[in-house]
């Protein structure tokens, strides 16, 4: 056996303990044909003894999920309920809902917080320091802050999305307003046509006006949702056209044009900073490289010729 020191084993056990745990959190959840289907299965089997009712499930069911829950339940215990709704908020934003629930997140943040807080004692216990303190602190704060960095990722991705779909989308509903739809029949239909988070969240939104919400108060949870500054201003807009009786097809053929030109604008910025990205590569990698292919050998035949 290898005469390491401690530490060493305790970070090579956290990384094997956090594959499972990471590939948990990153899988998604079974789809609900499969859950509906496996629980037919279940109830046309009728097993009679408790055994085989336990058995009938999975591994994954039966070992993994009632720890997640008690982990769950703890970290929902210790933070705050302000916390959790942030949290819940993160989830919607990165289009997670089902395939991460708020449950999940939370288990995530105590496992991870945790085994970093291990690892971090491990540090202490070898080499005694007010920087192996520090280092404690730091991984259990990372452990316990990498659920929501992954899911400000995923929203600032799924932003990105919805960003550059909405001008077509409005586009769309535009069109077909002006040709006799009504608006909600031209939010069905754009989000029929299309593909991405915004045509889910479209969707998702025309259910909520059919389960009884007001189309308002749906339109708020869509921006809610999404957290897309664009987005936002239209749906004041439509608010607004409905309290003053403005004809719903002009607010949308203005905000159809100004959604366009904001898009224009955003591909100017973006055409301005390239010079400025590209100038720090070019003098910290480009510039040093061609200096020594250009003076490279002029250098080495002015050394030949002072060495004589």
């Amino acid at each position: 056996m290898l005469d390491l020191p401690l530490p060493v084993y305790g970070y090579v056990g956290a990384v094997v303990l956090s594959v499972p745990v990471l590939w948990w959190s990153v899988a998604s959840a079974d789809p609900p044909g499969h859950l509906v289907r496996t629980n037919l299965i279940r109830g046309r089997a009728r097993p009679s003894d408790v055994r085989e009712v336990e058995l009938t499930r999975s591994a994954r069911e039966r070992l993994l999920e009632p720890i997640l829950g008690l982990c769950s339940r703890t970290a929902r215990r210790l933070v705050p309920s302000t916390m959790v709704t942030s949290l819940e908020n993160r989830i919607a934003r990165a289009g997670m809902t089902g395939r991460w629930p708020v449950e999940r997140a939370l288990a995530m943040k105590l496992i991870i917080g945790l085994s970093g807080f291990g690892v971090g004692l491990l540090a202490i216990a070898s080499n005694p320091s007010p920087r192996s303190v520090l280092l404690t602190v730091a991984l259990a704060g990372a452990g316990s802050s990498a659920p929501e960095i992954l899911l400000a990722q995923r929203a600032r991705a799924r932003q990105a999305v919805v960003l550059r779909k909405l001008p077509d989308t409005l586009d769309e509903i535009t069109i077909s307003v002006e040709a006799g739809l009504g608006f909600e029949a031209a939010m069905a239909e754009a989000g029929r046509s299309g593909s991405g988070p915004l045509a889910e969240e479209l969707i998702r939104t025309l259910q909520d006006i059919q389960l009884g919400v007001p189309r308002s108060a749906a339109l708020s949870n869509l921006v809610n949702r999404t957290d897309v500054p664009d987005l936002r201003h239209f749906v004041i807009a439509v608010r607004q056209a409905e309290q003053y009786g403005v004809p719903i097809a002009q607010v949308l053929r203005v905000q159809s044009k100004e959604m366009r030109e904001r898009r224009r604008q955003r591909a100017e910025e973006r055409a301005m900073k390239m010079p400025v990205k590209i100038l720090i590569p070019t003098v910290f990698f480009i510039l040093p490289a061609l200096f020594i292919v250009i003076l490279g050998p002029a250098v080495l035949r002015l050394a030949d010729s002072l060495g004589r």
